[in-house]
């Protein structure tokens, strides 16, 4: 049975941290939080979607922020999403080109690293992302 596709992405993040969460993710990336199951709500953290994207945080009692391993999101208005980003406090950095992207890295509230990647206009990656690959 082959893989078809990503459900979801979780992340780490500490206890009791959930208003930072949405600070983030919904007020800044602009991924709206969703409720979680009432199964699931006892153990904390958060879940954000936007379209087919997922994002769940768990809490995690031994948190350790992922400072290597990363999603990747593909954003509109980069340079927009770096200066909102900038004015809120949080550090955003370039790092090596990959054709076919504009991207950047930056933390979120809790260490995590975040790649956010803008196909170039005109780039074979442009419908590459819209055809889902």
């Amino acid at each position: 049975m082959p893989i078809r596709a990503l459900d979801h992405i979780q992340l780490a993040m500490p206890e009791g941290e959930e208003e930072q969460a949405r600070a983030f993710y919904d007020n800044l990336l602009g991924m709206p939080e969703v409720p979680k199951p009432d199964n699931l709500r006892a153990r904390g953290g958060c879940w954000f979607e936007s379209g087919k994207l997922k994002v769940h945080l768990g809490v995690d009692p031994d948190f350790k922020p992922a400072r290597k391993a990363h999603p990747a999101f593909i954003v509109d208005g980069l340079d927009d999403l770096v200066r909102t980003l900038s004015s809120a406090g949080y550090r955003v950095v370039e790092d090596e080109p990959l054709a076919g992207y504009n991207r950047r890295y930056v933390s979120d509230p809790f260490g995590n690293r975040i790649e956010l990647m803008e196909p170039i206009s005109g780039s074979a990656s442009i419908a590459n992302v819209r055809n889902g690959l």
